[in-house]
């Protein structure tokens, strides 16, 4: 029996990324089950710059109305910066700039990541990112302003988009490795553009702490919202044990977006 065209089982993410992104596409498709389709729209940005990123989402309505178009079930942005650019609440004003223009339930990477710090109780964590200095401050700020304490934050100072999507994971492991503290309880990797999904499994079992990064938290905050339970091995414990109370299931399709 099908529903609107698809398959009763089947769920389709919509993902808003930035254009030059060329890594959260295939780390979401990584970690999605095989029912789980993913329909991409691409937002212009080239540079990682304030300026850059402030323009990127002048085409936000356009662009989550052709995924609409999709009969996607959630519209995520899949993008750090853009959507904690202008500080606290900021990405939930993007989120509902998209529910407004399509009608479709819509989250964002930094709303994804301030609720996935909160489901794993973090208090003081690390911020390690690919953003230059100003970029980090600014991801800084946003975490703060949303209560969590940050201990350190280092980037590797990276503003051209594409020199970021060339990295491999030995380079989210390096820095992790490089930037953890003893009084931290998590590790934060800031940017969907940075490959970090296959380091996140090896530096959880080597620091015995969560490390939680931001194409992985849209995963987890996409598939919560789609009312999935079932846990998704080898990409850290937000994945792994996605499964979640039942009372706390009943209350997921009211979850912020």
């Amino acid at each position: 029996m099908e529903t609107s065209g698809k398959a009763s089982n089947m769920r389709r993410i919509g993902l808003l990324v930035p254009s030059s992104n060329t890594t959260v596409e295939p780390e979401f498709y990584r970690a999605l089950p095989a029912h789980v389709t993913l329909h991409v729209a691409r937002l212009h940005l080239a540079q990682i710059t304030p300026e850059s990123i402030l323009r990127m989402v002048e085409d936000l309505e356009a662009q989550s109305r052709n995924l609409a178009s999709a009969d996607v079930d959630v519209i995520v942005l899949g993008a750090t910066a853009p959507s904690f650019l202008k500080g606290l609440g900021y990405d939930r004003e993007i989120a509902r700039r998209i529910e407004s223009s399509t009608g479709k339930r819509a989250t964002t990477t930094s709303t994804a990541l301030i609720e996935a710090i909160r489901h794993l109780g973090l208090k003081r964590i690390v911020l390690g990112s690919a953003y230059d200095e100003k970029v980090n401050a600014i991801a800084r700020s946003f975490l703060e302003a949303n209560g969590v304490t940050v201990l350190e934050a280092h980037g590797l100072g990276l503003v051209d988009n594409l020199a970021v999507g060339r990295l491999d994971d030995e380079s989210a492991y390096e820095l992790t490795r490089k930037i953890d503290r003893p009084d931290a309880d998590g590790i934060v990797l800031a940017c969907t553009n940075w490959k970090t999904m296959g380091a996140i499994e090896r530096l959880e079992m080597e620091l015995g702490k969560p490390v939680i990064s931001t194409t992985q938290v849209s995963v987890w905050a996409a598939l919560r919202i789609l009312g999935e339970n079932e846990g998704v091995p080898g990409y850290g414990r937000l994945l792994r044990d996605l499964p979640f109370p039942a009372r706390e299931r009943q209350l997921s399709t009211n979850l912020p977006a």
